[in-house]
Protein backbone atom coordinates (compact mmCIF):
# COMPACT_ATOMS: atom_id res chain seq x y z
CA UNK A 1 0.00 0.00 0.00
CA UNK A 2 1.29 3.44 -0.77
CA UNK A 3 1.53 5.59 1.84
CA UNK A 4 0.14 8.82 0.79
CA UNK A 5 1.49 11.53 3.21
CA UNK A 6 4.85 9.86 1.43
CA UNK A 7 4.08 10.29 -1.73
CA UNK A 8 2.85 13.85 -0.76
CA UNK A 9 6.44 14.57 0.21
CA UNK A 10 8.16 13.33 -2.46
CA UNK A 11 5.72 15.35 -4.82
CA UNK A 12 6.64 18.80 -2.76
CA UNK A 13 9.95 18.25 -3.65
CA UNK A 14 9.63 17.35 -7.46
CA UNK A 15 7.83 20.46 -7.22
CA UNK A 16 8.84 23.85 -7.98
CA UNK A 17 9.96 26.70 -6.29
CA UNK A 18 7.92 29.25 -8.33
CA UNK A 19 4.52 26.46 -7.31
CA UNK A 20 5.24 25.67 -4.01
CA UNK A 21 5.83 29.69 -2.51
CA UNK A 22 3.76 32.45 -3.28
CA UNK A 23 7.18 34.97 -2.66
CA UNK A 24 9.25 32.42 -5.78
CA UNK A 25 6.10 32.69 -8.08
CA UNK A 26 5.94 36.26 -7.51
CA UNK A 27 9.39 36.81 -8.32
CA UNK A 28 9.27 34.91 -11.10
CA UNK A 29 6.23 36.67 -12.42
CA UNK A 30 8.39 39.96 -12.02
CA UNK A 31 11.18 38.21 -13.97
CA UNK A 32 8.70 37.61 -17.03
CA UNK A 33 7.48 40.93 -17.10
CA UNK A 34 11.05 42.74 -16.80
CA UNK A 35 13.06 40.00 -19.15
CA UNK A 36 10.44 39.34 -21.53
CA UNK A 37 7.73 42.31 -21.32
CA UNK A 38 4.96 40.16 -21.30
CA UNK A 39 2.39 40.68 -18.68
CA UNK A 40 2.18 37.09 -16.26
CA UNK A 41 -1.71 38.11 -14.80
CA UNK A 42 -2.53 38.31 -17.90
CA UNK A 43 -0.87 35.11 -19.73
CA UNK A 44 -2.11 33.48 -16.09
CA UNK A 45 -5.90 34.85 -16.54
CA UNK A 46 -5.54 33.87 -20.53
CA UNK A 47 -4.19 29.96 -20.07
CA UNK A 48 -6.08 29.42 -16.93
CA UNK A 49 -9.17 30.67 -18.49
CA UNK A 50 -8.95 28.43 -21.78
CA UNK A 51 -8.62 25.48 -20.03
CA UNK A 52 -11.55 26.03 -18.26
CA UNK A 53 -13.80 27.30 -20.62
CA UNK A 54 -12.41 24.44 -23.04
CA UNK A 55 -13.43 22.40 -20.20
CA UNK A 56 -17.07 23.36 -20.52
CA UNK A 57 -17.00 23.12 -24.04
CA UNK A 58 -15.87 19.59 -23.82
CA UNK A 59 -18.48 18.81 -21.26
CA UNK A 60 -21.09 19.53 -23.45
CA UNK A 61 -19.42 17.52 -26.33
CA UNK A 62 -18.80 14.56 -24.31
CA UNK A 63 -22.73 14.22 -23.04
CA UNK A 64 -24.15 14.49 -26.55
CA UNK A 65 -21.70 12.24 -27.75
CA UNK A 66 -21.46 9.36 -24.56
CA UNK A 67 -24.74 10.39 -22.78
CA UNK A 68 -26.87 10.53 -25.95
CA UNK A 69 -27.90 14.57 -24.72
CA UNK A 70 -29.27 16.19 -28.02
CA UNK A 71 -27.10 18.77 -30.21
CA UNK A 72 -30.79 20.78 -30.83
CA UNK A 73 -30.38 24.48 -31.34
CA UNK A 74 -30.28 25.35 -27.27
CA UNK A 75 -27.00 23.15 -27.23
CA UNK A 76 -25.69 24.71 -30.24
CA UNK A 77 -26.32 27.69 -28.99
CA UNK A 78 -24.38 27.11 -25.85
CA UNK A 79 -21.54 25.49 -27.77
CA UNK A 80 -21.78 28.96 -29.45
CA UNK A 81 -21.29 30.79 -26.48
CA UNK A 82 -18.54 28.59 -24.82
CA UNK A 83 -16.68 29.62 -28.25
CA UNK A 84 -17.11 32.97 -27.67
CA UNK A 85 -15.87 32.69 -23.74
CA UNK A 86 -12.63 30.55 -25.13
CA UNK A 87 -12.08 33.52 -27.84
CA UNK A 88 -12.49 36.04 -25.16
CA UNK A 89 -9.66 34.24 -23.44
CA UNK A 90 -7.25 34.04 -27.05
CA UNK A 91 -7.89 37.88 -26.84
CA UNK A 92 -6.44 38.04 -24.29
CA UNK A 93 -3.76 35.59 -24.78
CA UNK A 94 -2.52 37.68 -27.81
CA UNK A 95 -3.04 41.33 -26.16
CA UNK A 96 -0.08 39.77 -23.77
CA UNK A 97 2.05 38.11 -26.43
CA UNK A 98 1.31 41.05 -29.10
CA UNK A 99 -0.14 38.47 -31.55
CA UNK A 100 -2.98 38.93 -33.64
CA UNK A 101 -4.98 35.84 -34.72
CA UNK A 102 -3.48 36.25 -38.02
CA UNK A 103 -0.39 35.36 -36.70
CA UNK A 104 -1.65 32.44 -35.05
CA UNK A 105 -3.36 31.13 -37.86
CA UNK A 106 -0.83 31.82 -40.20
CA UNK A 107 1.79 29.39 -38.13
CA UNK A 108 -1.04 27.07 -37.67
CA UNK A 109 -0.94 26.52 -41.48
CA UNK A 110 2.98 26.51 -41.91
CA UNK A 111 3.36 24.07 -38.93
CA UNK A 112 0.37 21.69 -39.97
CA UNK A 113 1.72 22.23 -43.97
CA UNK A 114 5.28 20.91 -42.75
CA UNK A 115 3.94 18.29 -41.04
CA UNK A 116 1.29 16.87 -43.51
CA UNK A 117 3.95 17.55 -46.73
CA UNK A 118 1.03 16.24 -49.46
CA UNK A 119 -1.29 18.46 -48.07
CA UNK A 120 -3.42 15.53 -46.15
CA UNK A 121 -3.86 14.03 -42.75
CA UNK A 122 -1.39 10.82 -42.21
CA UNK A 123 -1.24 8.85 -39.03
CA UNK A 124 2.46 8.48 -39.49
CA UNK A 125 3.47 12.11 -39.76
CA UNK A 126 0.70 12.80 -36.98
CA UNK A 127 2.83 9.93 -35.08
CA UNK A 128 6.14 10.67 -36.22
CA UNK A 129 7.20 14.78 -35.63
CA UNK A 130 10.29 16.04 -37.01
CA UNK A 131 12.53 17.49 -34.29
CA UNK A 132 11.09 20.99 -33.18
CA UNK A 133 7.92 20.52 -34.26
CA UNK A 134 6.05 21.01 -31.43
Amino acid sequence: MIDFEKYKEFVKEVTSDASNHRHDMNGRMVEIENEYGINPSLLLTAAIGLSSESGEFIEIVKKAVFQGKPLDKDVQFHLKRELGDIMWYVANACRTLDLTLDDIISENVEKLKSRYPHGEFNVHYSENRKEGDL
